[in-house]
């Protein structure tokens, strides 16, 4: 299955608690818990584009499965990073997390991030 497609966050568990332990500050914590981000993904190949908007703000990562890449955190720090491709899932590690995006099916993409002991889950359903 291709990851390619444009997803809308449906359901989130445990966005504050994280959002708390990555270290933003609570106004954006509580302007951001109610937005529901849009994850355009474009895939060619091993090649991807993911672009996440959630209200103003607008992430971009570009990557090859297995290759070193910049990419950017949700607290907008540039990390170098390696993403590695496990059947359906993505999974790479960003400055002591962990996030895997796993297609469940063609219409949901779950994205699970680990810090320590919180695990902040995201679903989202393809547009």
């Amino acid at each position: 299955m291709s990851f390619s497609g444009k997803y809308q966050l449906e359901t989130q568990e445990n966005f504050e608690a994280f959002m708390k332990a990555v270290g933003l500050p609570d106004e954006l914590i509580q302007k951001g818990k109610d937005i529901k981000s849009i994850s355009e993904i474009e895939q060619t190949g091993d090649n991807f584009k993911v672009t996440v908007t959630t209200g103003t703000k607008v992430l971009v990562n570009v990557f090859t499965i297995g290759q070193e890449a910049e990419m950017e955190t949700i607290t907008g720090e540039k990390v170098k990073a390696v993403v590695k491709r496990d059947g359906n899932k993505l999974r790479v590690c960003l400055k002591g997390m962990e996030s895997v995006t796993e297609l469940l099916d063609e219409n949901t993409i779950v994205n699970t991030i680990t810090l320590g002991s919180i695990v902040y889950k995201r679903t989202s359903k393809r547009m």
